[in-house]
């Protein structure tokens, strides 16, 4: 009787014949593939060599029915009454291993960039990414001594697999300090097996090894520079201490107005410290669009798309407030018939502090007169209120006092706009390290804050207000008293 204990050194795609197998090679009649045929010649060599060293240990190639049946048959509990549902079975016809992919011509693709009517067998080819696999099964016949070759003692001791990306998955791992691993049988004598899986790979010279990584650096090179090229240099850097925002913008909406056809007349006012380049639209006009019924109210949808570009430029004496971020002035109005306009609304939006994806809807109102003769004018004759300076909705730029009066101005509340807004940033400062961004105190740091900016500007001011008053009291003091007094203090 051989050992209950067998040890074998397994290669990739190596085929260790198993007992069952043995017995159904032997007879030619049950060869029906070349692959069997194979087998066939290979067990008869192997009898009259002496007979197979392995008797519980074996293998099944990436070629053997075993384990393309394996992967198509794979459960997802453990249970023996498991019922596939639909997707398991659509998937299991799904083939991922050594599917070989045929390049695109370019004068295909340019003609099939969407197959209207795809056949059973695109989908199966383009259902997962297809990357060819190879596997590979280091299987064990625990089958009592006297009983092998029963297929229902067959368990699966590793499962090997080697993607086209040269990645090997081996599974379960290599045993090393964790201790063997055990399979439990279900019979009568309840018998535990332990196995080891041992990695005896030939270790790989240092001289190899280097001839290894410089193959690998000059691959990664080329690959690089195949990318620098798909890129090219036109990409742009900009300088320290700026700071630059692409906004790819849209008007989506417009709903709860009082007339028709609307458009939407917008600008873009930029602060101090800010620029754009000299292609740069700072403005624009939609088209005139009708309004359809939504639930209770009128919507006018433009989906009118714009671009803008801006660059923050931090100067000597920016670096002690915080800067104003732009903002976009916009204002609703309505055409008729008669080529009468009315003024629907006047509304203003602060950019986005923030990079990504930004929905707002913002509220509008128009200034109103007392009266029914100017809502007659309105009706009949068109025309309205209107600001002779739109920057009027928020504080004008051209405004240099300390307070701000709107008493005896009257508005009144009108519908609103929504805008769909994706911000981009590029800045250095994305790319500095920690402790250089803490000492520079960098633009985006400090732009963070930006929704408290108003409260937190006005503390500013009024601590530099009562700096300045501080150090001209000093300065008016004898110095004599300013001598004596410092001890003290």
């Amino acid at each position: 009787r051989p050992p209950d204990e067998e040890e074998a050194e397994v290669g990739w795609q190596e085929k260790l014949f198993s007992q069952f197998e043995v017995d159904l090679y032997q007879n030619e009649s049950a060869c029906q593939t070349p692959l069997d045929r194979q087998y066939h010649e290979e067990i008869l060599k192997l009898e009259k060599a002496g007979g197979r060293k392995n008797y519980r240990i074996f293998t099944y190639t990436d070629h053997d029915r075993f384990t393309n049946l394996e992967e198509h048959c794979q459960k997802l509990t453990d249970s023996d009454h498991e019922v596939p549902s639909y997707l398991a079975e659509r998937m299991a016809n799904v083939r991922r291993r050594r599917q070989n992919r045929r390049p695109i011509e370019l004068s295909s693709l340019k003609s099939k960039i969407i197959t209207w009517e795809p056949s059973e067998e695109f989908i199966k080819n383009n259902h997962v990414i297809n990357t060819p696999v190879q596997t590979m099964y280091i299987m064990g016949d625990l089958g009592p001594y006297g009983k092998l070759g029963h297929r229902e003692h067959e368990h699966v001791l590793c499962t090997v697999k080697v993607d086209s990306n040269g990645v090997i998955t081996v599974k379960p791992d290599f045993t090393g300090t964790k201790g063997a691993y055990w399979i439990k049988l279900d019979g009568e004598k309840q018998e535990v097996w332990k196995y080891t899986i041992e990695n005896a790979s030939v270790q790989v010279q240092p001289e190899e090894e280097e001839r290894e990584q410089c193959v690998f650096r000059d691959l990664y090179g080329r690959h690089k520079e195949y990318l620098s090229g798909l890129v090219g240099s036109e990409f742009e850097m900009t300088l320290p201490g700026t700071l630059r925002i692409f906004v790819n913008g849209e008007i989506v909406s417009a709903q709860g107005y009082e007339y028709d056809n609307l458009y939407v007349h917008f600008f873009l006012e930029l602060p101090n410290y800010w620029s754009s380049p000299a292609f740069q639209q700072l403005s624009g006009v939609t088209q005139t669009c009708a309004t359809k019924r939504v639930g209770w109210d009128k919507v006018a949808y433009f989906c009118y798309p714009f671009t803008l570009e801006m660059f923050f430029t931090q100067g000597e004496e920016s670096e002690d407030s915080l800067p104003q971020w732009p903002v976009l002035y916009f204002e609703v109005l309505s055409l008729d018939f008669w080529q009468r306009y009315r003024v629907e609304g006047y509304g203003s939006l602060v950019l986005p502090a923030s990079p990504g994806l930004h929905m707002l809807t913002i509220p509008t109102w128009r200034p109103v007169e007392l009266g029914t003769v100017a809502e007659l004018r309105r009706f009949f004759i068109g025309g309205s209120p209107e600001l002779e300076d739109i920057t009027y909705v928020r504080i004008p730029s051209t405004f240099k006092g300390e307070r701000l009066s709107r008493f005896g101005f009257r508005t009144e509340t009108t519908g609103s706009v929504t805008f769909r807004l994706y911000c981009l940033q590029q800045s250095k400062a994305f790319l500095e390290t920690s402790a250089l961004r803490q000492r520079m105190q960098s633009v985006l740091d400090r732009l963070g804050s930006f929704h408290q900016q108003s409260s937190v500007y006005n503390v500013l001011e009024a601590f530099q207000r009562a700096r300045r008053r501080m150090q001209e009291a000093r300065e008016s003091l004898p110095q004599d008293l300013i001598s004596t007094s410092a001890p003290t203090v």
